[in-house]
């Protein structure tokens, strides 16, 4: 028989081996759980493409992040979902300190004070016409959009968050956010923005969950073309020199070389967003029983820690923190 020198297979050949030898592991602490607000009390609304993620009244989603902390969740991101009557052409709610928004931050910082808050910075929740910046004459405005994002993030940063998420994609909008928050002296606030944010097609149920689809056109002048890799490098690059604290990659399973290429060429956290198409997809072929729904969550979930994710936006936290606590 041949004599071979090396064999793979003697570092797999028990599940304590395997496990001494593995390259990459999931954690809880890799999580941040997106987290749906809406007006009133004792409310909970089910998005019906995304099986067992909810819009939460404040107080409920108080319990919620209670419930999500026991688990070992550290990280939360809040999204408003408004009505149209508290949405306009510039976006005016989103720096309004008495809103539900604001006033909500302000409430789960001061019941979670260890918590990692995060917010979303872009005009889209906020506007009547569903983009992420001043739309004038079928065009989207990108200088003057800084301002009202300059005026959001200084509402978010007073109201105790952790983390700003500029999500926009105006140009220089990183480096303008960093100078009003320092000019008022919140140098201790992050910014993680959204660098390579692709205008995808799997965005859908998110944008369902709320009510935030553009009224006019798309979003391809200013999100970036699934076909272009080495843009986001562009992107990277005006984003840390403009004073990012994280960079991002929206969204992750399709976009896994993306992660990797910032991670090989930065030296600044890289961020996955594991986006609600991506959820719902895998939560439907499960429903169906064509997939073992949680093997699939957590290879997933592996494989953007694998392409170099430090921090995994993902829906499937506290599932996949449920099952982690398992394991231990």
């Amino acid at each position: 028989m041949y004599n071979m020198s090396r064999r793979p297979r003697r570092n797999r050949k028990s599940s304590a081996i395997r496990a001494m030898v593995q390259e990459t592991n999931v954690s809880i602490n890799d999580f941040i759980y997106p987290l749906f607000l809406i007006e009133g009390s004792d409310k909970k609304e089910e998005i019906s493409s995304m099986p067992g993620i909810y819009r939460y009244s404040l107080d409920l989603m108080l319990r919620e992040i209670k419930e999500c902390v026991d688990f070992g969740i550290k990280g939360f991101c809040v999204f408003p979902s408004l009505g149209d009557d508290k949405k306009d052409k510039y976006a005016t709610e989103g720096h309004n300190r008495n809103s539900l928004y604001i006033e909500s931050l302000v409430k789960i910082k001061s019941q979670f004070p260890d918590i990692v808050l995060m917010t979303d910075i872009a005009m889209d929740p906020y506007s009547i016409d569903g983009h992420d910046g001043i739309l004038e004459n079928g065009e989207i405005l990108n200088d003057e959009t800084l301002e009202i994002l300059g005026k959001m993030a200084l509402a978010q940063a007073e109201a105790g968050v952790d983390i700003l998420g500029p999500s926009d994609m105006m140009d220089g909008r990183v480096g303008y956010i960093r100078s009003v928050l320092d000019q008022a002296g919140y140098t201790q606030v992050s910014i993680m923005s959204y660098t390579a944010k692709y205008a995808s097609a799997f965005y859908g149920p998110f944008r369902e969950a709320l009510d935030s689809a553009p009224k006019f056109g798309d979003k391809k002048t200013y999100q970036m073309n699934p076909a272009n890799a080495s843009e986001a490098l562009i992107e990277a690059d005006l984003d840390v020199k403009e004073g990012a604290d994280m960079i991002m990659v929206k969204p992750a399973l399709s976009y896994l070389d993306i992660i990797k290429s910032l991670k090989d060429n930065y030296d600044v956290p890289v961020v996955a967003y594991n986006v609600s198409g991506e959820y719902a997809m895998i939560k439907a072929a499960a429903e169906k029983g064509w997939l073992d729904g949680e093997k699939v969550m957590m290879e997933s979930l592996l494989s953007i820690k694998r392409a170099g994710a430090s921090i995994i936006i993902t829906y499937f936290a506290k599932d996949a923190a449920k099952l982690l606590l398992e394991k231990q």
